[in-house]
């Protein structure tokens, strides 16, 4: 097996050999150091108030967060250009916010108003913008990378220089659309970052249990993409390791997996209480936090202080407070909207008595 994982730094991760991690020096300028940092603390705080929310009757769908796995969703996001598309899957929150979705957008989609994204249709992930390259999540998992690779591939056939970035957990990868996509992506060659985030349960199945290779990046040469494996609670290592496979999938050298290896700091989901996991496992990982962790990296660098860190974090909890009074003073959408909205070009609201009565 050669040189095995070090369980201090992927606790519960043992008995399989040391993944080869990837490394890269190219310099991330302070600002933006910094901003991975600010990121990750919104994304935190946001879902940290949803949860409350949640608990109080006014979340009303299921409520999926990514504590602990922030890293991966901003790293990521961050590390693409403007004309990317982005698909989101339901631990990629930060994803969603750094590609220009407002937390307010946020507690209105998951509160069901009327002024969120999707008037109260949905109270839940099932939201995206295109305008702003982000492809809404589909509810049935590893769905979204034929969708996403379909897309990235005919963007490329329109003279585009841009990537198509999705997510799949390791629970996911056992679906047939992780294979059917991947193996899509490859034989179109389509410019497909698939980030597979590899928390070691999936919902409570361990990953000795899900399949038989020691890493996830051990599909990659299955499939004969380029595989990448990286330290996913290390934000700046999951940054520069999305910059390297967006530079090789640009060069049209064929899409990349990314093994991203994380932990889930909560539940499946709020409803789930993750009793599965032993205690000193969750506790391990709470040590390897990538808010603390990149906290860290910046006061070593002499970018920020502790002090001034907790004040800013101070300053995003207090912003947001805004946000979420605003959902919890919104409407609920009207019932005769319902049928709104529904067909492609048809503008969202009230239905269009006439067009009824002719279908009648």
């Amino acid at each position: 097996m050669g040189r095995a994982v070090d369980e201090t730094r992927f606790p519960g991760f043992g008995g399989r050999r040391a993944p080869d991690l990837f490394a890269s020096k190219k310099r991330i300028s302070g600002k933006q150091r910094v901003s991975l940092w600010r990121w990750m603390v919104t994304t935190r705080q946001v879902e940290a108030r949803l949860g409350i929310l949640y608990r109080q009757g006014k979340v009303v769908g299921g409520l999926y967060r990514g504590e602990g796995q922030e890293g991966i969703s901003v790293g990521s996001a961050m590390a693409l250009e403007a004309g990317d598309i982005c698909g989101p899957m339901i631990r990629d929150l930060g994803a969603n916010m750094v590609r220009g979705t407002p937390p307010r957008d946020v507690f209105c989609q998951y509160m069901a108003r009327a002024t969120g994204p999707t008037q109260g249709r949905d109270c839940n992930t099932h939201f995206g913008d295109h305008d702003k390259g982000i492809t809404a999540p589909i509810s049935m998992l590893g769905a979204l990378i034929p969708v996403v690779s379909g897309m990235a591939w005919a963007a490329r056939n329109q003279g585009k220089e841009v990537v198509g970035l999705t997510y799949i957990g390791d629970g996911g990868s056992s679906t047939g659309d992780f294979h059917e996509g991947l193996n899509m992506a490859v034989t179109l060659n389509s410019p497909l970052i698939l980030i597979l985030e590899n928390n070691g349960w999936a919902y409570s199945t361990p990953t000795p249990n899900q399949c038989g290779n020691e890493w996830f990046i051990d599909k990659a040469k299955g499939y004969g993409v380029r595989g990448i494996q990286v330290d996913g609670n290390q934000v700046e290592d999951v940054y520069r390791a999305v910059r390297e496979a967006r530079a090789h999938a640009i060069a049209g050298r064929g899409p990349v997996l990314i093994e991203a290896i994380t932990y889930r700091m909560n539940g499946h989901a709020d409803h789930d209480d993750a009793s599965y996991v032993p205690k000193e496992l969750r506790e391990a990982w709470r040590d390897r936090d990538p808010i603390i962790l990149q906290a860290q990296a910046l006061i070593e660098a002499g970018l920020a202080t502790k002090e001034g860190l907790e004040a800013e974090q101070k300053d995003i909890f207090d912003g947001l407070r805004e946000d979420y009074e605003f959902a919890l003073n919104s409407p609920t959408p009207e019932p005769v909207e319902a049928s709104g909205g529904v067909y492609f070009g048809e503008e969202r609201g009230r239905p269009d008595p006439r067009r009824e009565a002719r279908h009648s």
